[in-house]
């Protein structure tokens, strides 16, 4: 079971993607069928069975006639070749399907685990602002004792404090939500961890989107299209085989009780293809196989564009993290520092003050919503890409393997 591995404490990013692959239930699922579609493939390379049948001439024992047939029948027009290769194609065609999964776990648990970063970069901001808004209030509090302000002033840092209260509440029962949601990718619905390990600051450097155009076309959903041609093409394949009749070739020996004699028999039996030539399944096949080839074309253009858009946000995000690390948030430390130092001379009012908590605050959630945003489009990009992906921001995550091996 997963929760006999997972740590009780600290949990890596590392230590989160080798649960999940280990004990995923969707990759599980994902795995059965590759097992599954495999074993079929020992089906199609078997041979038909052997024939025996009794043919009886004349019940009356005196003059009856009974002949016993063995016969085998032989596959025409390379049936079986084209059987073994039609379930290899299946079978390459679901470890495409494992393939996705294994990138799309791993793209989960790198939001997910970043998530856990967020919302506990989150509960300490709102700490930080619960210490913040309780200073304020005892500031406030000290000046209404000396006459120096209004006690409307105290009134406004107590309501302020009972927000920022409220704030960590939420805060906390958002972490305790991103937790759960982390350990149920390897199927533990009661995290054991207890903080989550990483760098939430750390900016991953922004790909080229033409490296990434060029990456896309060897992506798991990629690959899985080409799979899907190949597949139909084998199939068609099988149809036309179809086309050719089977040759039984049978021999036995023949009783005839009337002279006492046994003779040996031989003959050969085969379909003539006047009426059914398999046409239907044939153009059906040939159908499917253009659909396929449709769809792969489908499947390109869309990762293509769904790359470009997470490239896109990506790039925002990037933008809007720097905007605010260096410019919003020192400005808005300052702001406040100097306006708290202003109120406690009594050179501004506590509006003054809270105002410049606000704006402190704000831009803080601000920061790690950009953060959080930026590992969102990291895990998309990933998610397409597949084990190319994390190799892009292995220096970000740390080394890690991301695919099925």
């Amino acid at each position: 079971m997963a929760t006999q591995h997972e740590h009780t404490e600290s949990l890596t990013l590392e230590q989160a993607l080798q649960l999940a692959v280990a004990a995923n239930p969707e990759l599980a699922i994902a795995q059965r069928e590759l097992e599954a579609v495999t074993a079929s493939r020992v089906q199609a390379a078997l041979f038909r069975n052997p024939e025996f049948s009794v043919e009886m001439e004349d019940t009356r024992a005196p003059t009856r006639q009974t002949t016993y047939w063995l016969g085998q029948p032989f596959e025409l027009g390379g049936k079986r070749g084209a059987r073994i290769e039609s379930a290899e194609r299946a079978r390459d065609l679901a470890n495409a399907d494992l393939q996705i999964r294994f990138a799309q776990i791993h793209a989960d648990v790198v939001q997910r685990f970043y998530e856990v970063l967020a919302a506990q970069e989150r509960y300490r901001l709102a700490q930080s602002s619960l210490a913040l808004a309780n200073r304020g209030l005892d500031v406030a509090a000290r000046r209404v004792t000396a006459g120096k302000v209004s006690p409307v002033e105290e009134t406004r840092a107590r309501v302020a404090a009972s927000g920022a209260r409220i704030e960590l509440t939420q805060a906390n029962a958002e972490l305790i939500n991103a937790r759960r949601r982390l350990a149920a990718l390897w199927g533990n619905a009661a995290p054991r961890f207890t903080e989550a390990i990483g760098e939430l600051e750390i900016l991953p450097e922004l790909p080229d989107l033409a490296y990434l155009d060029e990456l896309a076309s060897h992506a798991p959903e990629a690959v899985r299209a080409e799979q899907e041609v190949s597949r139909r093409e084998a199939m068609l394949k099988v149809e036309q085989a179809r086309r050719y009749p089977d040759l039984v070739v049978r021999g036995g020996v023949q009783r005839r009780e009337s002279s006492s004699e046994t003779v040996s028999v031989v003959g050969v039996a085969l379909a003539i293809p006047l009426f059914d030539r398999n046409q239907g399944n044939i153009l059906e096949a040939k159908l499917r196989v253009d659909k396929a080839r449709d769809e792969r074309l489908s499947t390109q253009v869309r990762l293509r564009t769904d790359l470009s858009q997470a490239h896109q946000r990506l790039a925002a995000a990037i933008q809007e993290v720097s905007v605010i690390r260096g410019d919003i948030l020192p400005g808005a430390q300052s702001a406040l520092d100097a306006t708290t130092r202003g109120f406690e001379l009594g050179k501004f009012d506590f509006l003054d003050v809270l105002d410049a908590q606000r704006t402190l605050f704000l831009a803080r959630g601000q920061y790690v919503r950009a953060l959080g945003e930026v590992q969102r489009a990291v895990a998309e990009v990933e998610a397409i890409l597949g084990p190319q992906g994390a190799s892009l921001f292995a220096a970000q995550h740390g080394s890690h393997q991301g695919s099925s091996e």
